[in-house]
């Protein structure tokens, strides 16, 4: 504890006695002050101790005096030591009542107590002060080294709760909360993710502080991680403001964490070249080899169905949407405990993921987000660095290479549709008319029926129509005919004439499939 004005007054050497102000001596001392000034605010900061003979001072004037400590107070002035047997024999009476009308301590100096050695008790107090500080905090970066290498992150934010006389919380890249000490802690740190998000926003190293009138406590955040995004963050709830010793000790903790965080990521780095490698050859057809190489890294992500996720940035340059759809599907896995394999595959991400799982759900969910951006931005379409997803149906290590396919196909209709997320099995379960509207598919049924549109525009026959109904009658001449209200050899006749037309012959069935395809894919012109 820093020096006090009691403290100070129980000082046996010193022999101060207290004139007024005697419910305000447990406010410390930042510093002794002797000025004889008849206005020393000008050079105060705030906590001194002024100490005065009052030798320009009309100590005896009543408003003067007013005057005179009312400025003190204001100043932040916490207390006034007066000499007495120099200037004055006793305190005047007017300044020992501006001072207990204002509230400010009064002390009486007696002539044998130099002013010097006041300056050398508050000096010594507030070094001894610093000392213990210092030493606390030394001794907490100890504890905090020690539970590092023994208990982990856990036991850095126990032993940190324990220094600080709060709660201590850890949150992951994607701002969830990965340990809490105490263990009721994690509801509070769990209502601070808006706050975690914010501060991963602001290039690294940053924190803030929450608090308020809606708080029960101080919260400070912190950002760690030694790259320009924060990989992880660290809140510390105390009752107020942190000390030197509480301060050390977070320093301490933050350079724990960043450490451990930053080994993290090597191991992770690590664990992809091994992913990479098992996933070629999954991909080679090699499962057996996969599962040799996988061990134990995997768990049983092998053994069940699982999804394969193929994703891009629209752009088609990797950077921070694919960096943060691997944060949310790492931290979806890791929050439910199930394995996850992600791999960066030059301007894409690879995500083998078990089937109906949080990765799974969360990469939905990262992409439902975006495309919801999407539909409130103005202009209505993705930004340059958004993401383009798909997802295969459930697999197996035998069919690993087919998955991989089905989820370049819902990433190629994606991309077409202009959707963020798109899965193969909705593809195969619906039509394929939508495919239709691709720009290219609508220029070559253009190209293919222009010539028959042209005969049309003449007026020389209704060719498009004719065949429009004899294909969508699978080639029967009658119900076609009926259906155009003709005879059925006049619809022979047209017939005849978009072949002639087309160069191209009608009992082709893949002649008539693009020509049906060809009608549909124009049948709004």
């Amino acid at each position: 504890m820093p020096p006090t004005l009691a403290s100070l007054v129980h000082h046996s050497a010193l022999k101060l006695t207290v004139r007024a102000g005697e419910d305000r001596l447990d406010v410390p001392v930042r510093w002794a002050h002797v000025s004889e000034l008849a206005d020393p605010v000008p050079y105060m900061e705030g906590g001194e101790l002024l100490l005065i003979t009052a030798l320009k001072l009309d100590a005896e004037n009543p408003e003067a005096m007013r005057r005179y400590v009312r400025r003190l107070a204001g100043a932040g002035v916490v207390g006034l030591g007066f000499a007495v047997g120099v200037n004055y024999e006793e305190i005047p009476q007017a300044l020992v009542d501006a001072c207990a009308q204002q509230g400010l301590p009064l002390l009486e100096v007696p002539r044998r107590t130099p002013f010097l050695a006041i300056s050398k008790a508050v000096s010594a107090a507030i070094a001894a002060d610093q000392y213990r500080a210092v030493t606390a905090g030394f001794a907490a970066q100890r504890e905090l080294t020690r539970q590092a290498l023994t208990s982990g992150p856990e036991g850095v934010l126990g032993a940190l709760a324990a220094q600080v006389d709060g709660w201590a919380a850890l949150y992951d890249a994607s701002g969830a909360v990965v340990a809490a000490a105490p263990e009721w802690a994690g509801r509070r740190a769990a209502r601070l993710t808006a706050e975690v998000e914010r501060l991963r926003e602001r290039a690294a190293p940053a924190s803030s502080v929450v608090g308020g009138p809606e708080h029960d406590d101080r919260v400070e955040l912190h950002s760690l991680g030694t790259g320009r995004r924060a990989r992880a963050a660290l809140a510390v709830g105390t009752a107020a403001a942190l000390g030197t010793a509480g301060r050390y000790a977070v320093h301490s903790a933050i350079a724990l964490l960043t450490l451990t965080t930053e080994r993290s990521r090597s191991l992770h780095a690590a664990e992809q070249r091994v992913g990479a490698a098992v996933l070629r050859m999954l991909l080679a057809g090699e499962p057996d080899h996969a599962r040799a190489v996988a061990g134990d890294l995997y768990g049983g992500l092998l053994d069940a169905p699982f999804r394969v996720i193929v994703a891009e940035s629209a752009s088609g340059a990797a950077g921070e949407p694919l960096g943060g759809l691997a944060e949310a599907v790492e931290s979806a896995a890791a929050r439910s405990g199930e394995s996850v394999l992600v791999v960066p595959e030059g301007e894409r991400l690879v995500v083998l993921a078990a089937d109906g799982g949080a990765a799974v759900a969360a990469c939905a969910a990262c992409a439902a987000a975006r495309e919801a951006a999407r539909a409130a931005s103005e202009q209505g379409r993705a930004e340059e660095d958004d993401l383009v997803v798909g997802l295969s149906a459930p697999s197996g290590p035998i069919a690993a290479a087919t998955a991989y396919k089905q989820a370049e196909q819902a990433l190629s209709v994606a991309r077409r549709r202009g959707r963020v997320f798109v899965e193969h099995e909705r593809l195969a379960a619906g039509s394929v008319l939508p495919l239709l509207a691709d720009d290219a598919v609508k220029a070559f049924a253009d190209g293919l029926l222009r010539a028959l549109r042209e005969h049309d525009a003449t007026g020389r026959g209704d060719l498009v129509a004719s065949l429009r109904a004899w294909l969508s009658r699978h080639g029967q001449w009658d119900a076609a005919a009926a259906d155009l209200g003709v005879h059925r050899h006049t619809l022979r006749y047209r017939m005849r004439r978009v072949e002639e037309i087309l160069g191209r012959s009608l009992d082709d069935p893949d002649v008539r499939m693009e020509l049906w395809l060809a009608l549909k894919a124009t049948s709004g012109q």
